[in-house]
């Protein structure tokens, strides 16, 4: 594993030198989000097991309601279009994340989200969970 995370590391560092000798545009890095805690104020800690990560891309149509549900893992996602709010049920808070956003959703907390806006909300989801494990729980 620290093979693969100082290869790609390596191959971040070298693609501006790359691009910039090609003629090409360097590699432009803009940071979105920083945190340390959720979306409800929990403290961000690594899995301690095997753990394996997923991403998923969610259309939500104008309008549309996700229902009452819990992650019982780390989930986080970027807000690729729309707007989208979310109430955590059980703070009784509610955030609205829109364009360019990136959501740390809250671990373990029921919460319920909705496209407010006009146009589709587009998500690109990613996950963090043991092998194998579900990362989302229905009321």
């Amino acid at each position: 594993m620290k093979l693969i995370s100082l290869t790609i590391a390596f191959l971040l560092l070298a693609l501006p030198v790359q691009a910039q000798e090609s003629g090409a545009a360097p590699v432009v890095v803009t940071p979105v989000l920083t945190t340390d805690v959720t979306a409800s104020g929990q403290p961000i800690v690594l899995p301690q097991k095997d753990a394996e990560v997923s991403a998923s891309t969610y259309d939500i149509a104008p309008g549309a309601k996700l229902p009452v549900h819990k992650h019982p893992y780390p989930r986080y996602a970027y807000v690729l279009a729309g707007k989208l709010s979310v109430t955590n049920v059980d703070t009784g808070k509610t955030n609205t994340y829109e364009t360019g956003g990136f959501i740390v959703e809250a671990v373990d907390q029921w919460h319920k989200a909705a496209n407010i806006g006009s146009d589709a909300v587009k998500l690109l989801v990613i996950d963090m969970v043991p092998k194998g494990a579900n990362n989302v729980v229905k009321q």
